[in-house]
């Protein structure tokens, strides 16, 4: 079991959405994500939207897991049971280590919300090269539940009895 510190360790984040309909302009699940990661004390240093392929967005978390500067990446998207949704497929080969728990943990929370529509979600996480990963559905609804649910907490040091700042780059 890690140890939580009594102090607040800024991570720099990237987010990803996936999506082949949203742009710049009407991102609101990545406007919530980059919103309240800043507000929480994280730094988002980078930030893209792409389309729901499996090559590009295993091309962009590649990039992102490989840099020094990133801690955690979120990606927003792609998560769900349709053909078209790529994101676990693109995630998977690039784990060191999957974190089971995030997806159950996730589904438990969204089932309060939307029933039993929750066993479609494939919501994940992961660790890759000391980069921790979360992939959560690109609802804005789902994006601020996981944040204030799970991630959050997640990424702050103190947060007792463990987190994952002491297996991620700083």
């Amino acid at each position: 079991m890690s140890k939580a510190s009594s102090e607040f360790q800024a991570l720099s984040i990237a987010i990803l959405t996936v999506s082949d309909s949203r742009t710049e302009a009407d991102d609101s699940s990545g406007d919530h994500l980059n919103e309240a990661a800043t507000e929480a004390g994280h730094h988002v240093v980078a930030r893209e939207i792409i389309k729901d392929n499996l090559y590009k967005i295993r091309a962009v978390v590649s990039q992102w897991i490989a840099d020094e500067r990133i801690g955690a990446v979120i990606i927003n998207g792609g998560t769900g049971f349709t053909a078209g949704d790529n994101t676990p497929e693109a995630l998977k080969p690039l784990f060191d280590r999957e974190i089971e728990g995030f997806g159950e943990l996730f589904r438990m929370l969204s089932y309060e919300d939307i029933g039993t529509a929750t066993i479609q979600s494939r919501a994940l996480a992961g660790m890759a090269n000391q980069t921790v990963i979360f992939a959560i559905p690109g609802s804005t609804n789902a994006c601020t539940m996981a944040w204030e649910q799970i991630i959050s907490s997640q990424l702050d040091a103190r947060n007792r009895p463990c987190n994952f700042i002491p297996h991620v780059r700083k």
